[in-house]
């Protein structure tokens, strides 16, 4: 059953990035099986359970879709309203779930659907933040002791610890601002990996929201 606490933000579209080929990893991680289901399916049951979150548009590949939808299904995720094809990139596969988000959305929650842990709370927790202040994200702080290293590999400089954050997902934008970032981005021809940049860039402040 889905959260049922009152809460004050408006209307939030959750769009679930699974496009991706898991190069790195060597297998689909996102069908890899965690405690009895599949990685994308934990994801999913999360933002379902978000009181936050209105409806889900999940991106992935165009020979997934419809094991997606299966998914969907299987688990009972009734906020999924579209699976989409994605691009090339990640940047372009945000763009192609934006498109799918229902008209009434104001605010934008994107998530990396590999990010399985994500609980609920902290979702709806960035969404609040977001809607206070037009972006927000996820982040934890760094624990390790960073390194900043020229050209060589020898060490420049040791930033200070207590200013670096881990960031996150998911990345909650009002969509205005978010499209007028991404229109800026695709209009100098740059692709980020990360949404906050695409918002930085346009200089809007990024709310961070500690995470898990």
């Amino acid at each position: 059953m889905s959260n049922t606490l009152a809460r004050p933000y408006t209307y939030t579209a959750a769009i679930l990035v699974a496009a991706g080929g898991s190069t790195r990893m060597g297998a689909p991680k996102l069908f890899l099986p965690l405690c009895g289901m599949p990685v994308v399916a934990h994801t999913l049951r999360a933002f379902e359970l978000a009181a936050s979150i209105d409806q889900i548009v999940l991106v992935t590949r165009e020979q997934d879709r419809e094991t997606m939808r299966a998914l969907c299904e299987k688990y009972a995720i009734a906020k999924c309203t579209a699976v989409v094809a994605g691009g090339d990139t990640r940047q372009q596969s945000v763009a192609c779930g934006v498109k799918a988000v229902s008209e009434h959305a104001a605010l934008l929650a994107i998530h990396d659907g590999a990010r399985p842990l994500i609980r609920p709370a902290v979702i709806d927790r960035v969404v609040e933040a977001a809607a206070l202040c037009g972006a927000a994200t996820a982040a934890v702080p760094v624990k390790d002791t960073i390194k900043v290293a020229d050209e060589t590999g020898c060490i420049l400089s040791t930033p200070e610890r207590s200013r670096l954050w881990n960031v996150q997902t998911p990345q909650v934008f009002e969509r205005g601002l978010y499209l007028r970032a991404l229109h800026e981005a695709e209009a100098a021809g740059l692709d980020f990996t990360d949404d906050c940049q695409l918002a930085e860039r346009i200089g809007v402040r990024v709310r961070l929201c500690e995470a898990d």
